[in-house]
């Protein structure tokens, strides 16, 4: 009836190797945040090993030990208690449990709850983190579409930060990033080739460094399609393998007086991509104009007469992807966001194996300024 993790975690990667990251995405309601909330709480109970709790702004960790432990407590765990207590002038929240009506016991330091944003302190006191053994980021995909800026690049700031410790330069530090299904055009999905590969029938993959589930539960499902004060269309995301935003928000036709940019080519079919800054939008459409000079071909498959790779363009790859992170792409249609996706996750680097590594170096006033 509630989603089990089990089998996600049992899987290796596409190289046989221990996973990084564990995603997982599905209907809302389906158990995910209440199984891995209970995973790494059972861990610390059984082992000692502390986890860290990630989220993206700071304010999210207010009353982080609530949001955390409440539901987890009234089903598995009535005889504890949780606090946090914020550190380091707010930079991060400590974790602190203990037994229920021992006044007694002193809670005992569990885990921390650390924000994206401020990955530039994490680094400078990593040392505080050595004992985390695994972290949980859940809503990895944002509803809003409100990620931070540089996102994959605090996120993989972080990885390695809390990765240090123990003697070791790098320990093995799995991350599990949980979330409803909202866009399959997420700044990760992206970042590892996930947004090509993932399919409505899709239950599992495997890839270097990741495994991920797309979990659908059908008792989840039922009970979001009985709620009447929902609309149609997030009745079908709530209840279904239906992404929240891969709808007609992002597929729609853009009218305007919009600056061309630059053509793409991808499996032998030519794209337009055009900035229209009245609406704050970049469009991809399907009818290119052949005659502007700035062509641009994904890989060495595409590469024709007057094409330059896209190794010749990095500004343009980093100027886009500023405003993927931000939700400010439409596409004409399916194949136009297709390309979009191919381009977007040119050149996403990995370091210490399967770390994401991502540049972004510009400013919004000189956007398209090469």
């Amino acid at each position: 009836m509630y989603y089990n993790g089990q089998k996600l975690l049992s899987l290796k990667d596409i190289n046989g190797n221990e996973p990084t990251y564990f995603f997982v995405d599905g209907n809302r309601a389906s158990g995910k945040t209440t199984f891995f909330n209970k995973y790494v709480f059972n861990k610390f109970l059984k082992t000692g090993e502390k986890f860290a709790l990630l989220y993206r702004f700071n304010y999210e960790l207010d009353s982080v030990s609530e949001k955390f432990f409440k539901d987890i407590q009234s089903l598995f765990f009535q005889s504890y208690e949780m606090t946090d207590k914020s550190q380091s002038k707010g930079m991060y929240h400590e974790l602190f449990v203990k037994h229920l009506n021992d006044e007694s016991e002193t809670p005992v330091s569990c885990g921390y709850a650390i924000a994206l944003n401020n990955a530039d302190s994490v680094k400078k006191m990593s040392h505080l983190f050595s004992d985390v053994s695994i972290i949980l980021f859940d809503e990895f995909q944002s509803e809003t579409g409100h990620y931070c800026s540089n996102e994959l690049m605090k996120f993989d700031s972080i990885h390695a930060s809390l990765a240090r410790g123990h003697g070791k330069q790098s320990k093995y530090l799995p991350v599990i990033l949980l979330s409803n299904s909202v866009s399959i055009i997420n700044p990760y999905y992206a970042a590892l080739g996930i947004s090509e590969r993932l399919q409505k029938n899709t239950k599992f993959l495997r890839g270097n460094g990741f495994v991920l589930e797309h979990n659908f539960n059908e008792s989840a499902s039922n009970a979001v399609k009985n709620n009447t004060f929902l609309s149609d269309r997030y009745k079908s995301y709530a209840s279904s393998n239906t992404f929240l935003n891969d709808s007609n928000a992002f597929i729609e036709k853009i009218t305007g007086n919009g600056k061309y940019i630059f053509t793409l080519k991808n499996e032998n079919k030519e794209y337009g991509v055009i900035e229209y800054p009245d609406k704050g939008v970049i469009y991809v459409s399907d009818k290119p104009d052949l005659s502007f000079k700035i062509k641009i071909a994904v890989d060495v498959n595409d590469h024709d007469i007057n094409y330059l790779l896209l190794s010749h363009y990095n500004d343009y790859i980093n100027k886009l992807r500023f405003f993927f992170e931000r939700g400010c792409f439409r596409f004409k249609n399916q194949n136009c966001k297709n390309a979009l996706m191919r381009l977007l996750n040119y050149k996403m680097l990995w370091y210490n194996k399967h770390a994401i590594r991502c540049v972004y170096a510009f400013e919004y006033d000189a956007l398209w300024a090469l």
